[in-house]
């Protein structure tokens, strides 16, 4: 089984920041599909058919910088390998609408994937970035993560998690390689 991992921040007070377009970005992928859900030893753990191949999708359900976890557990319960997990966060450093997928690759400074990394001791895993735009001057990054997208952005992120999926769908069915050649560029 492949896994994705979306990253955010479980909790009410965290819903719809800029932090948790990773658990979104899984929540659309998973849309009407049918679906067999279990909670994992920390976090929420969905199996579902997608790309014609049976697909893990985990939400680890600690904060952002205590996913790594979960993840390691969950691939070692699976026999699976880092290269076998896709995971899905936040980046401030790209623009709004922006994805950027690699097959490995430093932290960058996002604590989710820096824990996972820790976790897991390794670099090699894939991991699909989602632009949401950066902190206005002199706005502490910290902050703008954790805040709510405005309401002029909404068009943005919708399109953004459209895109997301579809990202997704081709990286699980038609490998990582050839969503990156469709995907990674500047929203239009």
């Amino acid at each position: 089984m492949q896994i994705v991992v979306g990253l955010g921040n479980p909790g009410v007070r965290y819903e719809g920041t800029r932090h948790n377009i990773g658990f979104e970005a899984v929540a659309a992928l998973l849309g009407e599909r049918s679906v067999r859900s279990r909670h994992f030893d920390g976090g929420l753990l969905v199996e579902a058919e997608i790309g014609g191949r049976e697909i893990g999708l985990l939400r680890p359900m600690g904060y952002m910088n205590r996913s790594g976890g979960p993840v390691r557990r969950l691939l070692q319960s699976e026999g699976c390998a880092p290269d076998e997990a896709l995971v899905v966060c936040d980046d401030y450093a790209l623009p709004l609408g922006t994805i950027r997928t690699r097959r490995r690759g430093s932290d960058g400074g996002h604590n989710g994937l820096a824990s996972i990394r820790s976790a897991l001791g390794t670099d090699d895993f894939p991991r699909m970035r989602l632009g949401i735009g950066s902190p206005p001057a002199g706005e502490d990054p910290a902050d703008f993560v954790l805040s709510h997208f405005a309401p002029q952005e909404a068009a943005a992120v919708d399109d953004l998690l459209e895109r997301a999926v579809r990202a997704l769908e081709t990286a699980v069915g038609q490998g990582i390689e050839t969503a990156m050649n469709r995907f990674n560029r500047a929203a239009a």
